[in-house]
C-alpha cells in the first residue's frame, strides 16, 4: 500500500456504499483515507461533515471521489481542484454544461486529472457492441430504459428539483451507452416531456434523435414502468439485430446470444482513474448531458398527476 493513491470519497449514500466502497476496498492502488457526508460515516476512516474541513484537515489525500448529488458536486469539485486534488465525478458530473467547463478549466490549469464518469458504459455488453457496430450499415436505434422510481429512488427528493434530471437519472445511463457504441454522432429533433404536477422534473419522456447520416434513433424513458426494468437498446443492421439488455449485462447480435466478461462496472472506473491520474490525462464527455439539456430545450412540456412528494 505505499505505492497507493491517498483518496476521499465525498457523499456517503445509496450510490457509495453500494457501489463506490466495493469497487475502492478492491482496488490496492487506492487507499481510502478520509470521507465527507453531512449525515453519514464509514467505520476505519476519517469522517468529516463536510469537503471543507476533510480538504484542511487531510493535505495528503491524492484524489477525491465525489458522489454527492449533482446540485452539489461543482462547489466541491472546484474546492478539491483548487486543493490540489485529482477528481473523479458520479454521474452526471454537474448540475448543468457551464459547471463542467469551468471544472475543466481547471483541472487543465492545476495539472490536475478530472474524471466525469459514466458507469453503464464500462458494462460488458459496451464495448462488443462498439466494435461490431463499426463495421456495420446502421438502419434504426431504438432505445426502451423504464422503471419504477419507488424502488430505485425511495425518498429521494432531490431527483425532482431542478438540476435532479428526473427520470434522465438513470436515462442518462442510456445515452452513455448510445453515444459509446454508434460510430456517428446523434442530433436531437424533438422531445416529450411529462411532469408531475409537484416536481420540476420530468417522470417520464420520448426523444427522437437522428445521427448525421439520419439514421433515426428514438428513446423512451419512464419511472412508471414496473415491477421489471426495461433497459434495451435495439439495434436494427444490415446484418440483423443487435440488442443490449440487462442495463449492458447482456448482448444478442443476429438472434445469437454473445458470451460476455463478468460485470464490473465501477472497479473499472477506479481502473480507468488510476490510469488517468498516471498518464497526466483527462476523460470529460458531456456528450450524455448536453443530449438531456437538449431535451429539456426542446421538449414539449406535458403536466401529469402528482407524483406525493
Amino acid at each position: 500500500m505505499n505505492n497507493s493513491l491517498k483518496l476521499g470519497l465525498v457523499g456517503i449514500g445509496k450510490i457509495a456504499r453500494d457501489q463506490h466502497l466495493p469497487a475502492i476496498a478492491a482496488n490496492p492502488r487506492f487507499a481510502l483515507t478520509a470521507c465527507a457526508s453531512r449525515n453519514a460515516e464509514v467505520n476505519g476512516v476519517r469522517n468529516y461533515t463536510d469537503i471543507e474541513r476533510l480538504l484542511a484537515v487531510e493535505p495528503e489525500l491524492d484524489a477525491i471521489s465525489l458522489t454527492a448529488t449533482p446540485q452539489v458536486r461543482f462547489e466541491q469539485a472546484r474546492a478539491a481542484l483548487a486543493a490540489g486534488k485529482h477528481v473523479m465525478l458520479e454521474k452526471p458530473p454537474t448540475a448543468n454544461l457551464g459547471e463542467i467547463e469551468v471544472l475543466r478549466t481547471m483541472a487543465r490549469d492545476a495539472n490536475r486529472t478530472l474524471f466525469a464518469t459514466w458507469h453503464s458504459r464500462h458494462a460488458p455488453a459496451v464495448e462488443p457492441a462498439r466494435e461490431w457496430l463499426a463495421t456495420q450499415r446502421i438502419e434504426s436505434v431504438a432505445v426502451r430504459w423504464k422503471e419504477d422510481v419507488r424502488r430505485w429512488h425511495p425518498g429521494q427528493d432531490w431527483i425532482w428539483q431542478p438540476g435532479g434530471l428526473g427520470v434522465f437519472d438513470p436515462g442518462i445511463n442510456a445515452l452513455s451507452i448510445v453515444t459509446r457504441i454508434l460510430p456517428r454522432e446523434i442530433l436531437l429533433q424533438d422531445a416529450t416531456l411529462w411532469v408531475p404536477a409537484d416536481a420540476q422534473t420530468p417522470i417520464a419522456a420520448e426523444l427522437a434523435f437522428i445521427d448525421e447520416a439520419g439514421v433515426p434513433v428514438r428513446a423512451e424513458f419512464d419511472w412508471r414502468h414496473g415491477p421489471v426494468e426495461q433497459w434495451e437498446i435495439d439495434v436494427v443492421t444490415g446484418a440483423g439485430l443487435l440488442q443490449i439488455s440487462g442495463g449492458g449485462k447482456r448482448l444478442s447480435i443476429a438472434g445469437e446470444a454473445v458470451e460476455l466478461a463478468a460485470e464490473r462496472e465501477y472497479p473499472s472506473l477506479y481502473e480507468r482513474f488510476d490510469w488517468l491520474i498516471a498518464h497526466g490525462a483527462e476523460d470529460v464527455d458531456v456528450r450524455p448531458l448536453r443530449h438531456v439539456a437538449d431535451a429539456f430545450l426542446l421538449g414539449a412540456r406535458h403536466e401529469v398527476e402528482a407524483f406525493g412528494l
